[in-house]
């Protein structure tokens, strides 16, 4: 596929899942959200419920996404692994027991070999995602997804060759390595937000299942909750998630 192609579908695929990811996303300004809103809405849920109170719940998003990740547990060992053997090689460095050129050498072939690693664990979780019927929903898009990821994962290979037979100088190995992270990046976003489509959806069964007529995510700052009426589901949601996977 071409750059401009490349560019295409990326844009493609974010149209087609980002208003279902959009539903996740709470409203930013402030140190988290407009909480006069929030509060508005409840208020408005309330008044609706025959009870008078409103059911809430919320899910820890990147709690939920481990499932994706544990999914290809394998895959990720082999970058845990790598960014070990960098750590090391840092050491080495420091400690003088490696020369200067070879730490340079072997530092390339790592850090592309890192780059690789991660760009399977991508290939990994969009395979299981296309093979599973519950994403048959957005199964166009994950199939646009996987040509990109192809097309970073020769690229990154074709870089780990070069790199390994040392007929690159420093700064051409440079620019390649940051245009395939840049590659990679778009497409680990794009996947992340189809992902996330699934989060919501899921979401959405568990609270048509339990009754809850509100459901908050998770930020990185929670002020407070109270455990009896602001329900945590994120253990249910990871369990519908794992059985698509």
């Amino acid at each position: 596929m071409s750059r401009n192609g490349l560019w295409i579908a990326g844009a493609a695929l974010l149209l087609a899942i980002g208003a279902l990811v959009l539903q996740f996303a709470l409203p930013s300004g402030g140190d988290g959200a407009d909480l006069s809103g929030l509060q508005a809405e409840i208020d408005a849920l309330q008044r609706q419920s025959s009870g008078g109170s409103t059911r809430i719940a919320y899910v820890d998003a990147e709690d939920a996404f481990t499932v994706f990740l544990n999914a290809v547990s394998d895959l990720r060992q082999r970058a845990q692994d790598k960014q070990t053997e960098l750590l090391e090689l840092a050491q080495a460095f420091q400690a003088s027991t490696i020369s200067p050129e070879d730490y340079q050498q072997q530092g390339r072939e790592l850090q592309i070999e890192l780059l690789d690693a991660q760009v399977a664990i991508s290939l990994g979780t969009v395979a299981k995602m296309i093979e599973s019927p519950h994403f048959a929903n957005i199964r166009s898009e994950l199939e646009q997804l996987k040509e990109m990821n192809d097309t970073v994962a020769n690229g990154v290979k074709n870089l780990l060759s070069t790199a390994r037979i040392g007929i690159i100088d420093a700064q051409d190995f440079q620019t390649r390595y940051e245009q395939m992270k840049t590659g990679f990046q778009q497409v680990d976003t794009l996947l992340t937000q189809a992902a996330s489509s699934k989060i919501v959806e899921a979401a959405g069964m568990i609270a048509n299942e339990y009754g809850y007529d509100l459901i908050l995510v998770k930020k990185d700052v929670v002020v407070y909750n109270n455990p009896v009426t602001v329900v945590d589901i994120t253990e249910l949601v990871k369990a519908e998630i794992a059985s698509y996977l």
